[in-house]
């Protein structure tokens, strides 16, 4: 095996970042060189992910000036970022520029926002503010890897959890003209899925034992499934109200739609395995899928239903791994000439 090439995370105290680390342990060609925090800068990695325990041995957090000095140094191949959205887009943007300055190559795939909108207008009417860097957008595409061949752009802007998992559904059916281009989606989220700083609507008592709809047709990822459904398949709306659920990981998304022409569960069904046939990740289900049945993993699952006029897919998925860190590995491995599964083939816990 030719030496593991050597992967950078940046912003690297969270859950999603946690979740790239211990995919990065049974990596075979990739290798940790860093993880920045200047919170945490200085301590052992297990201060922040015990879980982790002695898998990186003594390595510790760095500062952010210490990894823009790796990257000058040419000791970072590949960047995974996991900063915030709106303050991960000007630091990604201070990376590469070191790296460009240093002639050293350095690819980037972003698990915030900040690069899934092509169109800086469109990021600032969904944000409320301007892009902080808007001449890197033509550098990093935003698709997933199941929708996308090749490698559409030097860096990636992953999508989200949510989004993800209302993509897998929708987008073959919208290939194969088979549904109407509208859709109603009600999905629902563990407490991962707000990160890891504490807020009223997180806090376990609030969360215990209860299950409440946040943002109904307002929240952001509407914007993002329906530009990202337009460049994979054809234009559509999405009626989008995401629910807080009393679990830490997993999504479950119901997608109902309308039929655009006459066609069984079978049909339905046959469209989205056709679809992913080639996907290593995706599978497709005849019994309305568990999110048991897919966390911890890389994998998500699907299955529909129709009563002649009107349908449903139901998607789950691990919102931190495929719908977050395990979908940008896929992206670094396909933009770093790996295996897309390199790395993620691990089943998941099924009794978390």
């Amino acid at each position: 095996m030719s030496k593991p090439l050597p992967v950078a995370v940046l912003g690297g105290t969270g859950y999603v970042a946690g979740e790239f680390l211990r995919l990065l342990v049974g990596h075979p060609a990739l290798t940790l060189a860093a993880v920045s925090s200047d919170s945490r800068a200085g301590q052992p990695l297990a201060t922040a992910f015990p879980n982790l325990g002695s898998a990186f041995g003594d390595a510790s957090f760095c500062d952010e000036a210490g990894l823009e000095a790796a990257v000058r140094d040419g000791r970072v191949r590949a960047l995974f970022c996991a900063a915030p959205h709106g303050a991960a887009a000007a630091r990604v943007d201070a990376l590469l520029h070191a790296a460009a300055t240093a002639g050293a190559p350095l690819t980037v795939v972003d698990a915030s926002a900040d690069f899934r909108f092509r169109d800086p207008a469109a990021y600032q009417r969904v944000y409320g503010h301007p892009h902080p860097c808007p001449q890197r957008l033509a550098e990093f595409a935003s698709a997933l890897p199941e929708h996308t061949a090749g490698k559409p752009a030097p860096h990636v802007g992953h999508p989200g959890c949510f989004v993800t998992s209302v993509l897998l559904a929708i987008v073959p059916l919208l290939r194969a003209g088979l549904a109407t281009p509208e859709f109603f989606v009600a999905a629902v989220t563990g407490s991962t899925g707000a990160g890891r700083k504490l807020a009223e609507t997180t806090h376990h008592p609030e969360r215990h034992a209860n299950l409440f709809a946040y943002q109904p047709l307002t929240h952001r990822h509407r914007p993002e499934i329906e530009q990202l459904a337009a460049e994979a398949a054809s234009a559509c709306q999405v009626r989008f109200v995401p629910h807080s659920g009393p679990w830490a990981r997993g999504i479950h998304a119901t997608v109902q739609g309308r039929l655009a022409l006459p066609a069984t569960a079978t049909d339905l069904r046959a469209a989205l395995a056709e679809a992913y046939a080639g996907s290593p990740f995706v599978e497709v289900v005849d019994a309305p899928p568990r999110i048991k049945d897919v966390a911890g993993s890389n994998r998500a699952r699907l299955a529909v239903a129709t009563d002649g006029e009107s349908l449903v897919v139901m998607s789950v998925l691990d919102n931190l791994v495929k719908g977050a860190a395990g979908g940008a590995l896929q992206w670094l491995n396909r933009l770093l000439d790996l295996p897309e599964d390199a790395g993620l083939r691990l089943p998941g816990p099924a009794w978390t």
